[in-house]
């Protein structure tokens, strides 16, 4: 899809369901391919970055049945056990997926065997130096380009267990870590600044490693030999915040999202919303696989808006996008500080929404650390060629901001939001009224 034109909306209304987690999903597939047996996973996301974890599993000799691998379907995996993976005879590309480097990252610097890592052109830059410095002192060796930059060349090694301060707060980062200590003999510990999504806790627990957890530390003792689950991955929260927010873009407007993750380390958005004046309404609350699940529900009402900052950006890290383009549609405006990690992530986040907010008529201070958006007295958005500099969460971001401008937008490069949810634009037009 080489465009995509966005005609201004009346109303959004009704019943959603979005793809699987993909963090979750990712999680389930490399801890099933190191369990010993046939793991099922129900929900498996249909993403392309989930899709690249899959395919780099089925190139270290892991059973791969792709029975359907959307969110009705199911993905078996016949897992190896620890020590069960094989080399590749090529490079391992994990396209666009930084979670599918730096946690595969973790499981190949325990191997037996020599690895190559690589993505697409985006992936390549962004820094990995993060992830190999605490593999390093478990032992790991791993080559990169400039010492921070996929293709990293990974020797499998023996590793040790270690005690380990996270400098950033990165789930990814801690992820690796713990997925290396399944090789480690000992306990090796991660402590965090900032509390992060904790979906590589609860799988490993799943699956039957030794795992703890108090506050901010987390360890693994190993060798952990895992157990096949039977699994079931909810919707992805990231993803529904869209498909929610653009009840906030259009009066009128009443979404319910259906079986969404509701994982306490993942619904900080939800708050925000919620105090930004956002009617948010939880219902069908459980616990599915160890991961909450529910619906959430809200209508139209006019957001205040104000500042994000401080602790709290780890937890919006991937909404913060979407609460940017809602920035013209609040009282007050949206201010965005301390999120310096937008500018590497799969596009400078932050140059970005600046970049297209302003063709759309806002008003927007860019700084080093995040942004200023002016609210409504600004005035209405209007319609404008778009740029998301194929990065899907930018795409999706402005194709909801805009529903509410005044004449047609056009996305540029919209096929990028098959990274996390191929469906969006078939969803979007079903549920937007013209």
């Amino acid at each position: 899809m080489a465009k995509r034109t966005i005609a201004p909306a009346r109303a959004v209304s009704g019943a959603v369901e979005v793809p699987g987690d993909k963090s979750i999903s990712h999680r389930y597939a490399l801890l099933g391919a190191l369990a010993q047996g046939r793991s099922e996973i129900r929900g498996y996301s249909a993403a392309a970055d989930c899709q690249s974890t899959l395919d780099c599993l089925g190139r270290l000799g892991v059973g791969i049945d792709r029975r359907a691998g959307n969110h009705d379907g199911c993905v078996v995996i016949h897992g190896v056990g620890l020590d069960g993976l094989r080399p590749s005879r090529r490079a391992l590309d994990a396209g666009n997926s930084g979670t599918t480097m730096r946690l595969l990252a973790g499981i190949l610097a325990g191997q037996s065997f020599d690895s190559t890592l690589t993505g697409d052109a985006s992936l390549r830059r962004r820094p990995m130096r993060r992830v190999i410095e605490p593999l390093a002192r478990m032992g790991a060796r791993i080559g990169s380009r400039d010492d921070n930059f996929a293709p990293l060349e990974i020797h499998g090694s023996v590793l040790r267990a270690i005690q380990y301060t996270l400098p950033v707060a990165s789930a990814q980062v801690k992820s690796a870590v713990l997925l290396a200590a399944l090789f480690a003999a000992g306990e090796t510990l991660v402590e965090e600044p900032v509390r992060t999504r904790d979906h590589t806790e609860l799988a490993l627990a799943q699956f039957g490693a030794a795992v703890r957890c108090e506050g901010r530390k987390v360890s693994v003792t190993g060798p952990a030999p895992l157990k096949p689950c039977q699994l079931a991955v909810p919707g992805d929260l990231s993803s529904a915040v869209f498909f929610l927010a653009a009840a906030f873009v259009l009066p009128d407007s009443d979404i319910i999202v259906r079986n969404v993750g509701l994982n306490p380390t993942r619904t900080a958005v939800l708050d925000v919303l919620a105090a930004w004046g956002a009617p948010v309404r939880l219902l069908s609350v459980r616990e599915e696989s160890g991961e909450l699940v529910g619906d959430v529900a809200t209508r139209y009402a006019p957001l205040v808006g104000g500042e994000l900052s401080g602790q709290v950006i780890a937890q919006l890290i991937d909404e913060l996008p979407m609460l940017a383009a809602l920035g013209p549609y609040t009282e007050r405006g949206v201010e965005i500080r301390d999120a310096a990690e937008l500018r590497i992530k799969e596009s400078d986040r932050i140059a970005v929404i600046a970049a297209n907010l302003r063709r759309m008529g806002a008003r927007v201070e860019e700084r080093p650390d995040g942004l200023r958006i002016e609210g409504r007295s600004a005035g209405r958005l209007r319609g404008a060629k778009l740029d998301p500099a194929d990065d899907h969460r930018m795409a999706m971001a402005f194709a909801i901001a805009a529903l509410g401008a005044e004449g047609p937008s056009v996305i540029r490069d919209a096929g990028c939001v098959a990274i996390s949810n191929p469906n969006f634009f078939t969803v979007l037009e079903r549920i937007a009224a013209p």
